[in-house]
């Protein structure tokens, strides 16, 4: 039943993070219950996640992660009738995003001396991309010709172009002559395999130590500056949310509430008339 289910995410393109997470979810509730999980019944998992909530606080995501993983059992896996769980879930908390400044960005690339280190984290900040994407970039992803970033099979699984600063280029090249990857741009000390999402996590906190940052960021900051930085430059959000990948406008429009805009960089549209 697992590998059906396994199967069925694949051939849905479901991401193998997903995939990892649907499979556990469903684990650990069977756990929970002490039997098999087509054995557990709608009332069951109800029960189940509504405990969760009040005693344990489940995060909303996993609430519906969960939902999801078992609908796609029950429903497409074991072909039953699906009875669609309805719960009321707690309000996802509204939380915007940590960012980076300028200034801090720079701070911390200049900590960086390692090439192969300043390019990933550059790149990483420069393009705008998520952790999985920059680890995943092959060298003919860079398109010097028209200085662009292709970014291959992104959120949703789709394929998009963003920045490339001409600075980046030319340390991208010295870097590519000094170390010849061979597959995949950015490698760890296995040739040929990607670069690991612990190791780049771990060069960002090093550098932000050394530059003497303490702000509670992530790897996903850098994405959330280059956003950020783009808007406060004046940048249409509509192109923000093209060079980021979003499905939704809404999705990119948070970055409106953490912007540094003020009223006297916007001009009065009568200063046109």
């Amino acid at each position: 039943m697992r590998q059906r289910m396994y199967e069925e995410m694949s051939y849905r393109h479901y991401s193998p993070r997903s995939i990892k997470t649907y499979l556990s979810l469903v684990s650990v509730v069977s756990a929970h219950f002490g039997k098999s999980p087509d054995l557990i019944s709608i009332p069951e998992l109800k029960d189940y996640l509504f405990k969760r909530i009040s005693l344990d606080g489940l995060s909303v995501s996993s609430i519906n992660q969960t939902i999801s993983a078992f609908k796609i059992l029950f429903k497409d896996v074991l072909e039953r009738d699906w009875d669609t769980i309805r719960i009321k879930r707690p309000r996802r908390p509204k939380l915007l995003p940590v960012v980076f400044s300028k200034e801090e960005v720079s701070l911390i690339l200049k900590s960086i001396r390692n090439r192969k280190h300043y390019c990933l984290i550059a790149l990483t900040y420069a393009s705008g991309l998520r952790m999985g994407e920059v680890i995943n970039l092959k060298p003919c992803d860079i398109d010097s010709d028209r200085m662009q970033v292709k970014v291959r099979g992104g959120k949703g699984y789709k394929d998009r172009y963003t920045l490339l600063p001409e600075q980046l280029l030319v340390k991208l090249r010295d870097y590519f002559r000094g170390y010849r990857p061979l597959t995949y741009l950015f490698e760890g000390q296995e040739p040929g395999k990607p670069y690991s999402e612990t190791s780049a996590r771990c060069i960002l906190k090093k550098a932000m130590k050394k530059a003497g940052i303490k702000k509670q960021a992530c790897f996903h900051t850098l994405r959330h500056s280059f956003a950020t930085h783009l808007l406060e430059q004046g940048t249409n959000v509509r192109i923000i949310q093209e060079l980021l990948g979003h499905r939704s406008l809404k999705t990119t429009t948070v970055y409106l509430h953490i912007s540094n805009l003020t009223p006297a960089q916007i001009k009065s549209p009568l200063d046109e008339l």
